[in-house]
This record gives structure tokens, C-alpha cells and sequence, in this order.
């Protein structure tokens, strides 16, 4: 039903933020951090290891046997290391629903330390990268499942993001909310289009974890639209977001 764009026919490339700028809606920013996109099937033992090291010293505890069952779920895989230790990772694909050219974004975590948010931004700025190459000159919609309002941070360079604070979501954008969620494979009966709040099933949900470095900064606003999600039952908000044509085209 969803046609998923890989890019294996691509070489793969590396993107070492030591020798490019973050450019996105006008900003410009300096990183040192080395990022890295690929096919999930080129994915190592050692890699997935490192990825489950991550994970264990964040909320969800992964292991590398269930990160290798994502790795067959989705289709590319994107590294952010520094000092050529893994400090970040996350599983997506480049797919079209229903036309609309979309980056959707699986299990991804990022190690706990002072830098992040950098991290963050590297793993995103490679998406859009990606997004671009795969759909010049058209709007893309990037979606996600969080678990708090920290997951924010990484679409921080998005416009139109739903849910947000007062917006009443459209019915289109209910429906893309139902479209995301069948596509993370959420059962029927099991996600809320109002709220766009997936229940879970007691186990720790495949969302894009982070914790930010200033929650203080967090709009109260934001942060309660998670009320409803019960983290212990496995909860998890159903997001998206759009990259503009415009703005795409400054990373090419």
C-alpha cells in the first residue's frame, strides 16, 4: 500500500558536519558532529551493539536483537558520532502516501550527554538532506512518535507542526494523523485522531527519544498536550511536520 523510496541505487555518503554548515530556514549553524546514512542492510553487529549500548543507558533498553528486527522494518539507518563514538541514532524511510512525499522516522535514541541537542539537529539536518535528494522542489511532511514534549527539539525546523497548541487539527490532518499511525503499525482501536495519541501495550514505544537539554524551556502549552499519555502503559504522540520546498533547496 505505501511505496517506500530507497535510495541503495545512491553511493552512500557521509555528512561530516566539521566540513559543512547547517544551513535551514536562514540559520547557520557550526556542529562537530559526523553523520552517516545507509541502508539498513549494511548495518554491523558491532553497530547494532553500539546502538544498544544507547539505549540501555536511556528509557527504552533496547537490545540488539530487537534493534536488528527494526532494521528490517525500515530501510535506512542514520549515525551520529563524535570522536568516532555513537552518540545518536535513528531508523526511517523516504516513502509517498498517497502521493505526498513523506520522511518518516521510527526507534531513535540519542545518548544522554551535554551535546545532545547538537546531535539532534545533525540527525535531522541528514533527513532533510536525504528529503531533498529523493524529492527536489516539493514540500515533505517528516513525522514521528514521541514519548514527551522533549521530542519537539527535532522539529524545531518545521512548519505547520500538528498537534500544536491552539489548532483545532483539520480533517485532513486527523487523517494524516490515522496514516502515520498505520503506517508505525498501531492496531485499529488502539490510536485517538483528536488527540493523536497512540495507546500502548505495555511495552516501551518505538518513539524518537531524547531529552532535551532546557526542558524549563518547554511552553507549558506544549508539554500538556502529552497529558493523556500514559508512559507507563507505553503511550506514545503521533507528530508530523513540513519541510518546505524552499527551505530544502538551501541544503542542495
Amino acid at each position: 500500500m505505501f511505496a517506500v523510496h530507497r535510495v541503495a541505487d545512491r553511493p552512500d555518503t557521509r555528512w561530516t558536519s566539521r566540513d559543512h554548515n547547517t544551513i535551514f530556514r536562514g540559520h547557520c549553524t557550526r556542529m562537530a558532529t559526523d553523520v552517516e546514512t545507509k541502508d539498513c542492510t549494511q548495518l554491523s553487529d558491532a553497530e547494532l551493539a553500539e546502538m544498544a549500548d544507547i539505549c540501555a543507558e536511556g528509557r527504552s533498553r533496547f537490545e540488539a536483537g530487537f534493534l536488528s528486527k527494526q532494521a528490517e522494518l525500515w530501510v535506512l539507518v542514520t549515525l551520529a558520532r563524535e570522536g568516532g563514538k555513537l552518540k545518536g541514532f535513528s531508523f526511517s524511510t523516504l516513502e509517498r502516501i498517497g502521493g505526498t512525499p513523506c520522511v518518516l522516522i521510527g526507534l531513535a535514541s540519542v545518548k544522554r550527554t551535554s551535546r545532545r541537542d547538537t546531535v539532534v539537529k545533525g540527525i535531522m539536518h541528514d533527513q532533510y538532506r536525504r528529503a531533498v535528494l529523493a524529492f527536489p522542489d516539493e514540500d515533505v511532511l517528516i513525522g514521528s512518535r514521541f514519548l514527551d514534549a522533549c521530542g519537539f527539539d527535532a522539529f524545531k525546523a518545521l512548519d505547520d507542526i500538528v498537534p500544536r497548541p491552539d489548532h483545532k487539527a483539520t480533517g485532513e490532518e486527523r487523517a494524516w494523523g490515522r496514516r502515520l499511525a498505520k503506517r508505525f503499525g498501531i492496531e485499529n482501536g488502539n490510536y485517538d485522531d483528536r488527540s493523536f495519541i497512540a495507546e500502548g501495550d505495555g511495552s516501551f514505544p518505538c518513539v524518537l527519544d531524547h531529552e532535551s537539554l532546557k526542558p524549563d524551556a518547554i511552553k507549558p502549552d506544549v508539554a500538556a498536550q502529552f497529558d493523556g499519555v500514559d508512559t507507563k502503559r507505553g503511550d506514545s504522540l503521533i507528530a508530523f511536520g513540513w519541510a518546505m520546498a524552499e527551505s530544502l533547496a538551501k541544503l542542495n
